[in-house]
């Protein structure tokens, strides 16, 4: 290891030791905290099914930067550049419909582990969890912007099955893996504009949703999750699966709320949630992403939101109730810098909370002494975290904060020709 980033390190140490943090024990914590990888920010979200649909319900990627990995292989190339330079516990989270490969005449409601035997195997191989979504957007299906809460019987059961289906092959990937796959549960359900019934596709919703989890698969191989959205293109004035419905649904029937960070009003933030989930409902999927006006997607910068994010996940004893998965898909930029960057970024965030004096705090906020809560908290902000990074980073064999871009460039050079 470089000697400086020792130097650095030590001195780190005492400052923090000086404010009653021990950044050892922090290290040590923060490699127990998977992060979940998206994987459909390297195929742009379309996926490998053999036809050809458009992208639809509500999902718009943009640019169209070189590289995006065509088939199962390639992502799985670029996953392992990926993991390769993130430090820590790594899963990956897959789309249904990225498939390793199609069985003529079965679609998406009649998936197996078959299709996706290559991800198990490969997933066994790099000693990681994985989990998985069902895909309820870009089909035939999605019939004027409804899958589950359509008014036609036939084509909820299509969409239902295809929610059985991806459960049935999550749990294959927990017992195999041994750590439970985190099923997430996202329509894009809704109308453009002001419709004259909001409650019968809700109630449709949530009959559909019953039937869904009525096969009753054990949590020591599948987590279930639903997640809200406050608007997408296309449905703009009505969302089906809001928050409300979303956060009452899983309290009553004991499974995951997913909060997108995305996914609320852009002043809005999702961090002041999480103790009040908690609290009340119990457990969290985050999907954590940044929306620039709107759900748009962009890959996350260790801003305020993603720091008060990781700071309210931590600092309370959480971190065993709340599942970290990224989520958002950038094609104006290289697919692997922005998965990694991402990646990075998240761990740095939970870094920083881990490194947090909460005891110094909550001691001066006990004794009502906010002026000295609010100094102490400016102070944080300048604490050496960063040394501490670049130690645990070196202490992982991971390239430091910009010298990963070299090997992603090279990467590069090999699969410019894909498109």
């Amino acid at each position: 290891m470089n000697n400086s980033t020792v130097k650095s390190f030590e001195a780190a140490c005492d400052i923090y030791r000086a404010h009653g943090v021990d950044p050892v024990s922090a290290i040590e914590k923060l490699k127990t905290i998977p992060v979940s990888l998206h994987a459909w920010q390297g195929d742009d979200v379309v996926g490998f099914e053999n036809f050809e649909t458009a992208l639809t319900g509500g999902c718009q990627v943009t640019g169209n930067y070189p590289g995006r990995a065509r088939t199962a292989d390639e992502l799985r190339d670029d996953l392992d550049l990926v993991l390769k330079l993130v430090p820590g516990k790594s899963r990956v989270c897959l789309q249904g419909h990225q498939v390793d490969r199609m069985i003529p005449g079965v679609d998406r409601d009649g998936f197996t582990i078959e299709h996706f035997s290559n991800w198990l195997a490969w997933a066994k191989e790099k000693n990681i969890g994985l989990d998985i979504a069902p895909c309820y957007y870009s089909h035939p299906k999605l019939d004027h912007g409804l899958s589950l809460s359509h008014p036609d019987a036939g084509i909820r059961k299509f969409w239902i099955d295809h929610g059985k289906a991806i459960r049935r092959i999550g749990e294959e990937f927990g017992k195999t893996l041994g750590t439970p796959a985190v099923c997430n549960f996202w329509m894009p359900d809704g109308f453009k504009d002001i419709p004259a019934d909001r409650y019968a596709p809700r109630l449709r919703l949530a009959e559909s949703l019953d039937t869904i989890f009525s096969d009753k698969i054990d949590e020591k191989y599948l987590l279930d999750a639903v997640e809200s959205k406050l608007f997408g293109i296309g449905v703009e004035s009505c969302t089906v699966g809001s928050h409300d419905f979303y956060l009452m649904y899983a309290a009553q029937n004991n499974k995951l709320i997913c909060l997108d960070s995305g996914h609320f009003h852009p002043t809005e933030s999702i961090a002041d949630k999480l103790s009040a989930i908690v609290a009340r409902q119990g457990r969290i999927l985050l999907h954590v992403s940044r929306g620039v006006r709107w759900d748009s997607d962009h890959v996350i910068l260790l801003n305020d939101e993603l720091l008060s994010i990781a700071r309210e996940a931590a600092v309370y004893g959480f971190i065993d109730k709340i599942f970290f998965c990224l989520d958002y898909f950038d094609a104006s930029i290289n697919r692997i810098g922005a998965m990694v960057v991402g990646a990075r970024n998240m761990q740095k965030a939970l870094l920083i909370a881990l490194l947090e004096p909460t005891a110094l705090l909550k001691k001066e906020e006990d004794a009502w002494d906010f002026t000295s809560r609010m100094a102490r908290q400016e102070e944080i902000k300048t604490l050496p975290w960063s040394a501490v990074w670049r130690y645990y980073c070196e202490s992982e064999n991971i390239p430091d904060d910009f010298s990963f871009m070299q090997e992603i460039k090279e990467y590069e050079k090999k699969i410019s020709s894909r498109n």
